[in-house]
């Protein structure tokens, strides 16, 4: 059975818009026209999932899903049913995008399907996510569980923008950098070589070197372009197989400070992730399985489908992580300390949060180097620039005299 967007008013002139299951498009119509729908369109899922004719994104907004489970929370911690709570938030929610799918959520959960269930069916909600949903729904402690994912998901998204904060001042110093250098050398210095050209006196050899780079800069700096966005555009193409994507995360992890500060932070995100799991009463081959699909990094998740097929053989999780030898050893001592008193879930905790101020430490350290070598860089770029292109007048200016 194909997947349809479909889009249908009731009896009471109350829009709605839901994925529905069926063999075409026009069963799919005939169905809700024959139980008193005015049907307005039916989709497919995959055309409306790229925004075609108006379909919904398939990109879920982290911070507006983090409000829709808090509000989701304090709904049922009211004591208001799963249905209602749904049709509530349905119609108060801070994401348009999100309405078509938690009216697509209730449906099924009115038509007997378990909410996990529900939410693993439109595709689009973090693996994580659902299994959360899950394991609350089988201990019977489903508010607690999604309080736990709510703090999750804050804390990693506080983590998130700290490090990006970080990192704009530096890129905006670097960009304005290259954006100077490139008019320094396309504009300013061409300009002075046809001033020079009519210069009976011999140049000398930093202003001769400076002219030669700058026409030739001048006179192929679209072709520079062009060959640049080429060569990004054949990059993210290649970058997409998972093969390529392995590879760069290797290229990563072996380059000397970053490749340090970019493993803590996979290994944070992945202590984080397995902790949240893990207290909400995930088993851990699960709870392995679930966070491999929740990290970015390819090399990560093939590593943690290793250690899992390992604790699946009976061997504890900090031996199979060690004999990986991509995890730090510092990470997988701490992970065998909580094996041993019975304290994973919480040493797991604490995994994350050490390595995650490790990285901002050494990440705010790195930077508040970068800022006084750019600048230096600069200044000695553009004092190069101004005594190669002056040396000439101040030599003929000597001749004059």
């Amino acid at each position: 059975m194909a997947e349809f967007v479909l889009k249908y008013a009731d009896s009471r002139g109350q829009i709605h818009q839901q994925v529905a299951e069926a063999n075409s498009e026009r069963e799919l119509r005939d169905k809700y026209t024959q139980q008193g729908y005015l049907v307005y369109s039916v989709q497919s899922r995959g055309l409306a999932s790229f925004g075609v004719g108006g379909g919904r994104s398939k990109k879920l907004h982290t911070e507006k899903f983090l409000i829709f489970n808090q509000q989701f929370v304090t709904l049922i911690k009211a004591g208001l049913p799963i249905l209602k709570s749904l049709d509530l938030l349905g119609e108060r929610l801070t994401d348009k995008k999100l309405k078509p799918f938690v009216d697509s959520i209730r449906e099924e959960v009115k038509n007997g399907s378990l909410l996990s269930a529900a939410f693993e069916k439109q595709g689009i909600f973090p693996p994580m996510y659902v299994t959360s949903v899950m394991a609350g729904e089988k201990a019977g402690s489903l508010t607690e569980t999604l309080e736990r994912y709510v703090a999750y998901q804050k804390m990693a998204l506080a983590v998130r923008k700290k490090l990006l904060l970080s990192l704009i001042y530096p890129s905006l110093l670097l960009t304005l950098v290259v954006l100077l250098i490139v008019f320094l050398v396309t504009y300013v210095v061409p300009n002075f070589a046809v001033l020079y050209q009519g210069m009976s006196a011999e140049l000398p050899a930093p202003t001769r070197v400076l002219i030669a780079i700058g026409t030739t800069a001048r006179n192929y700096i679209l072709f520079a372009i062009g060959g640049l966005a080429a060569l990004i555009v054949g990059f993210r193409l290649w970058s997409r197989g998972a093969a390529a994507q392995e590879t760069i995360d290797q290229v990563k992890l072996r380059m000397p400070v970053a490749g340090e500060i970019w493993i803590k932070f996979q290994v944070a995100q992945f202590a984080r992730v397995m902790s949240t799991l893990l207290v909400g009463g995930i088993p851990l081959p699960q709870a392995l399985e679930t966070a491999g699909d929740s990290v970015g990094s390819r090399l990560i998740k093939r590593t943690l489908v290793e250690v899992k097929q390992l604790v699946k053989e009976g061997q504890p999780l900090s031996g199979s992580l060690g004999k990986s030898k991509v995890f730090p050893p510092l990470a997988v001592d701490m992970i065998e300390v909580g094996e041993s008193t019975g304290a994973l879930p919480a040493m797991l905790g604490s995994v994350a949060e050490f390595f995650e101020d490790d990285v901002t430490t050494r990440l705010t350290a790195i930077l508040s180097l970068i800022e006084p070598a750019i600048m230096i860089f600069m200044g000695g770029f553009v004092a190069f620039v101004l005594i190669a292109l002056y040396l000439p007048i101040f030599s003929l200016a000597d001749t004059l005299r």
